[in-house]
């Protein structure tokens, strides 16, 4: 039972493209493009890597799943079920991360206008 993490994937990029479009309008110095391209590139690799975390768990937590249904003695009912708690917790903590840049980015908006 996995959670595809493509609307957190699409969320990312309609993001990055709307930082993009509003750097390029912005009139920053060459150093301070920089600087803000070194912090919003380390900030989109920790991002996601996080959301590739996120789903290489949630398939882990259903290839165990998979291997317990068919009778794989290497893997216990215990080991299933703390994998998926895992999986779950782990997309519930990137969906409110999700909302929280969404609220963020929607209060700078107000802001501009």
């Amino acid at each position: 039972m996995t959670v595809p993490v493509n609307p957190l994937t699409s969320a990312l990029q309609q993001m990055q493209a709307m930082a993009a479009e509003a750097a390029g309008g912005s009139k920053a110095s060459a150093l301070g493009e920089q600087a803000g391209a070194a912090n919003a590139g380390s900030f989109a690799a920790a991002l996601k890597s996080s959301l590739d975390k996120i789903s290489s768990d949630q398939k882990k937590a259903d290839n165990e799943w998979k291997a317990f249904e068919v009778g794989a003695s290497n893997v216990s009912l215990n080991d299933v079920m703390v994998d998926m708690q895992k999986a779950g917790i782990g997309f519930q903590f990137g969906l409110q991360v999700r909302n929280r840049l969404v609220t963020a980015y929607n209060e700078i908006m107000q802001m501009s206008i």
